[in-house]
């Protein structure tokens, strides 16, 4: 349509300029008085004189039309979302899932928080399609070979254990009943066939005896610091084996029909002295979330006098059994069994902690010689009070991103909270690089901003190309010469734009296995309308693989938002802040060990 008005428009213009040739033409020849014939001698005719006319030129073509501030926008993002996937892509061809996964989020956050809505501008919208398609593809492959972007929790002992048969072995229950003479425990254990049952489920069953074998492994991350706070809160050593129960001691596991989460699945709600909001969530932080562990279970047992009853009460609710209690005038929590006063889950679940605990203490002899723990975690602890990515961290530590997010599994963004203070848990003997380092980065920075350590093939042009910034910008914010080589330069603070969202910033959450809309919505603190509203969903079930936008969109920056044009000025006129930064970054600070401490310390 638009290319047959401009042919229209060229025929009218044609003839109307024709038209302004003939008429001067045709009115050229120069009139006389009526007498001049008589009184003047004829004389040869004159070539006709063309006056000109100002119909004759004709008028300008219009200029185009100015680009809309949105299409100005648009021109400026695809370029930079462009260069995001390009170095995502890279990062996944080498194995590097979550740095590619940061590549290609942040890629997709530019579109969507670009202040441009995506469905009213055909360039955009292709472009989201496009790269949100390319990355789906690329996650999919990822799940096909393994756990995708992300890291993906087992089965724990407790749901394989779901549908054991009580079918019970006496001679199992006759060797189970002599190893509990010399069994080390600060609970009273007892032999019976509930409990038998489960023992040899863990012990005769292949995928009995892998999950609790998986779980008795990776205890071994966290045993030393798990121990060490139940002794500080005053509950027996042997509880450590309610997180066989719980999580098989994942501390990201998320329950999809419970919406409990962490290692020792606290529900969502519930006043247990841990906090969640945007950023964070301390129901997956393993030391916290132990603590909390620690003094419910106290809390549970003053209550109620007996640890069997506590541990269903944990399971249950302590309301559930001090009724079922009053019912039956049992305070014993095989009386409730046998009467069929608790539901399946929680009658399952004692004797399910006490053949772990058994067998724990026993191993060889239930057929787990081959149990090998996983090295502890061992920690240096640095408490920030501003918002740090950790991007940045694993530049200042030189470890990788999935390892932090590992160390903070409570991070629910990749940043610490720009509003409150964080422990942030880094390799251990690291903490005094970081705290050298990070003074290279200006406070405010420290969300978005790089540190490049320098090699003997890097140049101010190699690396502003790297981190797509310019040259200049790069000398300027380290204080050296464009142009100028890099020879004693140890480290390069590199400037990005910053990522100064509001807390409602739309966030992309990858699937796993196991998820439903109802956990991954208790997960991010917003409710499943609006999860179901944001993505167009129904119903409560999502695949794996499947990315989510779980926080509302920000469709248009605040006037607040910082371009990179303004990051530029920023930089020259807060140069007194990051003075410093060169000297700082260029000492080549060694490496001094901070004494390491348990995970979560």
């Amino acid at each position: 349509m638009r290319l047959s008005t401009r042919r229209q428009g060229s025929r009218f213009w044609l003839t109307s300029l024709l038209g302004a040739l003939v008429l001067p033409m045709a009115g050229c020849v120069p009139s006389h008085p009526a007498n001049s014939a008589a009184s003047q001698p004829p004389q040869a005719a004159a070539p006709p004189v063309a006056v000109p006319s100002a119909q004759a030129t004709p008028p300008p073509p219009p200029p185009p039309p100015a680009p809309s501030a949105d299409e100005i926008r648009v021109r400026q993002v695809i370029p930079q979302v462009e260069a995001d996937y390009v170095a995502g892509e890279a990062d996944y061809r080498k194995g590097m899932l979550a740095e590619a996964k940061v590549q290609f989020d942040h890629a997709v956050d530019l579109m969507l928080t670009c202040g441009v809505d995506i469905r009213s501008n055909p360039q955009l919208s292709d472009e989201f399609d496009r790269i949100v398609d390319k990355v789906n593809a690329l996650e999919m492959e990822a799940l096909k070979q393994g756990n995708g972007f992300v890291p993906q929790e087992e089965t724990t002992p407790a749901e394989a254990a779901s549908d054991v048969t009580f079918a019970v072995d006496p001679n199992l229950v006759a060797k189970a009943t002599a190893d509990l003479a010399t069994t080390k425990s600060d609970l009273p254990l007892v032999m019976n066939d509930y409990v038998a049952a489960f023992i040899n489920f863990f012990a005769n069953t292949q995928k009995g005896h892998n999950t609790l074998l998986h779980s008795f492994e990776r205890s071994g991350l966290y045993k030393g610091m798990i121990e060490r706070v139940l002794a500080e809160e005053g509950v027996p050593q042997d509880l450590i084996y309610l997180a066989v129960a719980e999580s098989g001691f994942q501390p990201r596991a998320v329950n999809r029909r419970s919406r409990a989460g962490g290692m020792w699945q606290f529900m969502p709600r519930g006043d247990y002295g841990l906090s969640r909001t945007s950023y964070v969530d301390e129901r997956f932080d393993p030391e916290k979330s132990t603590r909390a562990y620690g003094r419910y279970m106290k809390y549970l047992y003053d209550q109620l006098g007996d640890w069997y009853l506590a541990m269903a009460a944990y399971d249950h609710g302590a309301g559930n059994i001090q009724r079922a209690v009053e019912r039956t005038g049992y305070a014993d929590f095989w009386q409730l069994y046998k009467r069929h006063e608790l539901p399946g889950e929680t009658q399952n679940y004692v004797p399910e902690i006490l053949a772990a605990i058994i067998i724990a203490n026993h191993p060889t002899q239930y057929g787990f010689d081959d149990v090998t723990l996983d090295p502890p975690v061992l920690t240096d602890t640095v408490t920030v009070n501003y918002s740090i990515n950790l991007r940045l961290v694993s530049d200042l530590v030189g470890a990788p991103v999935d390892e932090l997010e590992a160390l903070n599994p409570s991070l629910l963004r990749g940043m610490t909270p720009p509003d409150a203070s964080f422990d942030l848990h880094l390799p251990a003997g690291t903490a005094t690089l970081f705290d050298q380092r990070v003074d290279a980065i200006p406070e405010s920075k420290r969300n978005a901003w790089r540190y490049h350590l320098v090699t003997p093939d890097d140049t101010l042009a190699s690396v502003a190309r790297e981190f797509r910034v310019q040259p200049t910008e790069l000398a300027e914010v380290n204080q050296l010469r464009p142009g100028s080589d890099l020879k004693g330069v140890d480290a390069l603070v590199v400037p990005q734009a910053p990522e100064e969202f509001p807390s409602s910033r739309r966030v992309l959450y990858t699937v796993r296995r196991g998820d439903t809309l109802v956990t991954i919505a208790d997960r991010f603190g917003v409710s499943l309308a609006e999860l179901r509203r944001w993505n167009n969903l129904t119903g409560t079930r999502v695949e794996p693989g499947r990315r989510l936008h779980v926080a509302e969109p920000q469709r248009e920056r605040s006037h607040t938002s910082v371009t990179r044009s303004k990051s530029r000025a920023t930089a020259r006129t807060r140069r007194s802040e990051s003075k410093t930064a060169p000297a700082s970054a260029r000492k080549g600070a060694a490496s001094a060990a901070k004494k390491p401490s348990g995970a979560g310390n």
